[in-house]
């Protein structure tokens, strides 16, 4: 039972690979700190095989995360499965309230909060995620090398997304709907002239096929249903950042609301630190590996600040 009236030198809210990540360096510190996550992992458990992760030639992030949860429990830390509720300023530290209306309190905070892929919503869609269902081109391009696969979206995520997997796999389709697009008009030049990509113009997607693995869609474009056959679905309509609490807090956010942080990984809050996807930093270049060097940034960041305190 953990003892909620005492004072803490770190909470972690999130316990995906920057949050896991930050616990490691956290515990080699030997900084008293607790893990909070809803979902052990992250996003990334979603991944069905991960092959850009140094040391592993091919790993499911199910797998993955795993290794760094026993990891960080290995070293002592203690990861809670939890939402966050509120966290508020003391007038030394901080008090963090998770969902069952638990009080904890901290003398700094790291958040890892990641980003949540927007999703279509539609027939088929949860079922195949990780079995032809991706909302990560630079993750997964690789494994569809020499299929069949469509990118939905008008953005210039999505049209990068055609143009990479364009490299992999036989024949792109880039569905979007009608003026649903606001990509650079050089980008347009470029997609047409790609002899692999094919343009679905005002499309919207209903179903996505298939059993075991992703073998079709069903698309209804100038009011007729249609049907395509292909391997892979990539939705690229926008992710989330969660950023619900660092909003709560006042910590400055961009126009892409991620959160600002310097090369210590320190927001505009004295004793609020972020890492990972939801950040700034890494070019936001929103990979494991950047993931975890955040977080352990951020976990030595901490270490300095309360050293100098003491």
């Amino acid at each position: 039972m953990e003892n909620e009236n005492k004072m803490r030198d770190l909470i972690i809210i999130g316990a995906g690979p920057a949050g896991l990540g930050a616990s490691i360096y956290a515990s080699r510190y030997k900084l008293d700190h607790l893990v909070f996550g809803a979902e052990i992992g992250g996003q990334v458990v979603e991944a069905s095989e991960i092959e850009n992760w140094a040391g592993e030639k091919s790993i499911s992030g199910e797998d993955l995360m795993k290794k760094f949860q026993d990891q960080a429990e290995g070293l002592g830390a203690k990861i809670i499965q939890s939402n966050i509720g509120n966290v508020s300023k003391l007038e030394e530290g901080f008090e963090v309230t998770t969902g069952e209306g638990k009080k904890y309190k901290c003398k700094a905070v790291i958040l890892a909060l990641g980003m949540k892929p927007r999703r279509m919503n539609v027939i088929g869609e949860k079922e195949l995620i990780g079995k032809g269902v991706s909302y990560c081109a630079t993750c997964d391009a690789m494994f569809f090398r020499g299929k069949d696969v469509v990118v939905v979206g008008g953005g210039d995520a999505a049209a990068m997304a055609a143009t990479h997997l364009s490299e992999f796999a036989n024949k792109v389709y880039l569905s979007y709907r009608e003026g649903g697009t606001n990509w650079n008009p050089a980008r347009e030049d470029e997609l047409k002239q790609n002899k692999k990509i094919e343009l679905l113009e005002n499309t919207e997607l209903k179903e996505i096929k298939g059993s075991g693995n992703v073998n079709g869609i069903v698309y209804e474009q100038n009011g007729e249903k249609k049907e395509l056959s292909v391997q892979g679905v990539f939705i690229e309509i926008g992710s989330v950042p969660g950023v619900v609490i660092a909003k709560q807090l006042g910590v400055e956010l961009d126009e892409q609301h991620y959160i600002k942080v310097d090369q210590t990984q320190a927001t505009n809050i004295d004793g609020i630190f972020a890492a990972g996807d939801v950040t700034t930093a890494s070019n936001k270049f929103r990979q494991i590996i950047t993931a975890v060097a955040e977080g352990a940034v951020a976990a030595g960041s901490v270490y300095k600040k309360l050293k100098l305190k003491k």
